[in-house]
């Protein structure tokens, strides 16, 4: 049987499947739900992909991602409006729920975080009439700020929400909690944004104490300190219905068991610990 409300983003399972391999794998577990990675679409070509899921009657929950809006000089950030373009043919192709938007850092040389944070808006503001005209929503997904510099210098729900609201339409949040948890202004904006209808996306893991990597160490949710329920309670209080997402990048640990597991693993714990 189905298993309602669990995605599975693929970066989870990225080192023992590729994307039709990972599909097969979440079918036999009655997970109808996916978020792939725009590297493992490319890997199997994006008609093949597109193929899968339309075949497979597969939900996707998202497609990871755009952003890395900031650079240097213009062209580079040119460049970046028409990378973001063709993810959001991608997605479109897909018929993904949204294009999750990782937004980018600070430009090489670069001190200047509010430049940076400026250059996103306006990034995304270029993006956004085509990503409409294609029927594709824009979730910005903020990230911890241990990813200021080089990933996303949009660190909170509110600053991606002060965006949102400064764009319209077209435009909301994923809200991941491996990012999102340790903020003491998450509830509060968890409802502002389901006020204004923006939360896309829910991505859930947890947050292993000790982290030996801050980006390869993320845990298996009710492995660490994170409160999934509270977190997953103040979402739907918000009025999000979606599937939520699990997402781990774990080389030393998930990565490393069979893939299988892993998934029979994410289902145990969805339905116990989240």
């Amino acid at each position: 049987m189905p298993i309602e409300g669990l995605s599975i983003n693929l970066a989870t399972v990225r080192e023992q499947f590729d994307l039709a391999q990972a599909v097969d794998a979440c079918m036999a577990q009655g997970i109808h739900a996916i978020a792939p990675w725009r590297d493992q679409v490319a890997h199997i070509g994006l008609a093949e992909a597109a193929r899968i899921v339309e075949s497979n009657a597969l939900r996707v929950t998202g497609l990871c991602r755009g952003g890395m809006f900031p650079a240097c000089d213009p062209a580079r950030r040119e460049a970046a409006i028409e990378d973001n373009r063709r993810a959001v043919d991608e997605a479109a192709a897909l018929h993904a729920d949204c294009l999750v938007l990782v937004v980018g850092g600070l430009p090489e040389g670069s001190h200047d975080i509010r430049a940076a944070r400026e250059m996103v808006a306006e990034g995304i503001a270029k993006l956004l009439p085509y990503a409409k005209a294609n029927g594709v929503p824009l979730a910005i997904e903020p990230l911890h700020p241990m990813y200021a510099a080089d990933r996303a210098c949009v660190n909170t729900l509110e600053q991606a929400l002060d965006i949102c609201e400064l764009l319209g339409d077209g435009i909301g949040v994923a809200v991941d909690v491996y990012h999102t948890w340790w903020d003491p202004m998450l509830e509060q904006q968890i409802a502002r944004a389901g006020a204004a209808g923006r939360i896309l996306a829910h991505h859930i893991c947890d947050w292993l104490v000790p982290t030996r990597d801050l980006l390869f160490d993320r845990g298996m949710m009710g492995d660490g300190v994170i409160d999934l329920r509270g977190i997953r309670a103040a979402i739907e209080a918000a009025g999000y219905r979606g599937p939520q997402e699990v997402e781990i990048f774990s080389s030393q640990n998930w990565w490393k068991r069979p893939g299988d597991e892993v998934l029979s693993i994410c289902v145990e714990r969805f339905n116990t610990v989240c």
